[in-house]
């Protein structure tokens, strides 16, 4: 087998590994074609092709990680990452960890860890890689990757909700939520909605959005029908699509292009966080991007000239 051939085996691992400890699909996959570009370019035959690429896109991705680290601190507003529609890597002995480990809430939890605790939890919690792998992908000694993992660790389970939804479960409940919410149903979206619920928007400054946040079921239900059934109204459309391993939903403008997405955290038979990603540069991966500015005026003429507006 060639070495491309080898690498395109791997390049899904790679992505995964990269994303997963960046939040953003280009940059991750700048960081896949960066490993790649060294991998042809190194006089080296590796005893293991998967732990040295591995290790490679690692150490890159925690350069990145570290350089970006000073701009999340000046981002404008909350900083999600940027949503996932597939995740290209599957093992199904790791199928639970890798399907946890992509969501918003957890991805949102690995920022609070360290470059090296994150690289740490991701190759060995998240991809099973033994600490001897670990040691090599981030220039530590063994010793002191267990220590990073048994910290990562226990940061990681201290914001982890302490019971999973089932997911048939939580398709179910996502797709009333998802029902009421087109046909701008105000009791039957406040019924679904935990009374502490949250919904935070990302637009980097470059989006509308609701200020810091809308907090309460009351609020967030009559902030949702007050404003998206417009979009609907000038031939917007929802998609519900499982976004980061979780019940979302894609938002497109009547020509097609995106104008945000939307996740939800479900737990306890209710929806209990919705976050959505409306800051352009982090949705041209999922197709041409509309100007979010532009639809939502439309959207509010058409509010104001409504009957009995």
């Amino acid at each position: 087998m060639s070495r491309a051939e080898e690498f395109e085996d791997l390049r899904p691992l790679l992505f995964a590994i990269a994303y997963r400890l960046l939040g953003s699909v280009s940059e991750a996959e700048d960081a896949v074609q960066e490993t790649w570009l060294r991998y042809e370019a190194t006089t080296t035959v590796p005893t293991s092709t998967k732990a040295f690429l591995s290790a490679v896109v690692t150490r890159i991705s925690i350069d990145v990680l570290r350089s970006a680290r000073s701009r999340r601190e000046q981002y404008v507003g909350q900083w999600f990452p940027e949503p996932l529609v597939d995740d290209p890597y599957a093992d199904p002995v790791r199928s639970a960890e890798l399907a946890d480990s992509v969501s918003m809430a957890a991805l949102l939890l690995l920022e609070r860890l360290s470059p090296l605790e994150r690289a740490v939890f991701v190759l060995r919690e998240v991809f099973g890689f033994s600490f001897p792998e670990v040691a090599e992908a981030v220039g530590r000694s063994e010793a002191a990757c267990r220590q990073l993992a048994v910290r990562a660790r226990r940061h990681m389970d201290e914001g982890r909700p302490r019971f999973a939804a089932d997911r048939r479960d939580r398709e179910e409940l996502a797709a009333r939520f998802f029902d009421a919410l087109r046909e701008g149903d105000v009791d039957g979206l406040r019924e679904l909605l935990a009374a502490d619920v949250q919904m935070v928007g990302d637009s980097g400054g470059k989006a509308p959005q609701w200020g810091a946040g809308i907090f309460g079921a009351e609020k967030v239900a009559r902030v949702l029908t007050a404003t998206l059934p417009w979009l609907f109204e000038i031939g917007g459309v929802m998609e519900p699509h499982a976004l980061n391993g979780q019940p979302g939903a894609i938002f497109r403008y009547r020509d097609g292009k995106v104008v945000s997405t939307l996740t939800l955290d479900v737990l306890g038979g209710k929806v209990q966080a919705i976050r959505a990603v409306i800051n352009p540069d982090k949705l041209g991966h999922l197709g041409p991007v509309a100007d979010a500015w532009a639809v939502n005026r439309e959207a509010m003429r058409a509010r104001r000239s409504a009957p009995g507006a």
